[in-house]
């Protein structure tokens, strides 16, 4: 028998393999599937400007350095102003409209000054006894004919780009004081496995 293998019975080194085997995965999946979002993402900005340029990640740093470009230009009035326009433009033209305000909408829910997930809360949804975690995104619900004393409370899935909203009273609802927003975030879209 090697001599890295303790002298047990052979269930118990089956056991003893097992265990080390799950703890390399749990220590390299996470890493291993990080690198290859990143590959993924990297490969796919890369391959937009391959046909022009053939080094790989020319294409990469140029786009990224064009999106920083950009996002520049848009903090100077009169580019600021070119971009409402057309903002204003792709918002009420049928057909792109829906689709452009959606993904707009969504990405300003994230980043930006009119980011929406800022408010950490536990919400009394099914019972009682039971809270989830969630996001103050509406705090009154007149839209709805509901009054003031309704809120708007936006809870991810584990896991997942998904979500629900649910419209509650305000005394179910609590806010969350000992977490800042993001670490709530990460908390709920782990399932609660990762400590904030």
């Amino acid at each position: 028998m090697p001599k890295y293998l303790p002298h047990t019975p052979k269930d118990t080194v089956l056991k003893t393999l097992f265990r080390y085997f799950v703890q390399g995965v749990i220590i390299l999946a996470p890493v291993t599937i990080t690198a290859y979002i990143l590959y993924v993402v990297f490969d796919w900005i890369d391959s937009l400007l391959r046909p022009v340029f053939t080094t790989p990640g020319v294409g990469f740093v140029l786009i990224i350095a064009f999106i920083i470009f950009i996002g520049w230009l848009s903090s100077y009035f009169i580019m600021e102003s070119m971009i409402n326009f057309f903002d204003h433009w792709l918002e009420r033209t049928p057909g792109i409209k829906l689709i452009y305000k959606s993904i707009k909408d969504f990405f300003q829910a994230f980043a930006g000054d009119k980011k929406k997930f800022t408010k950490a809360v536990l919400a009394n949804v099914f019972n009682n006894d039971v809270w989830i975690v969630g996001f103050l995104t509406d705090d009154e619900m007149e839209k709805f004919n509901m009054g003031h004393e309704m809120v708007g409370v936006y809870v991810p899935q584990a896991y997942n780009f998904a979500g629900q909203l649910y419209i509650l009273p305000k005394e179910r609802v609590k806010p969350i004081e000992n977490l800042t927003a993001g670490d709530a975030m990460k908390y709920t879209v782990t399932g609660g496995v990762v400590e904030s």
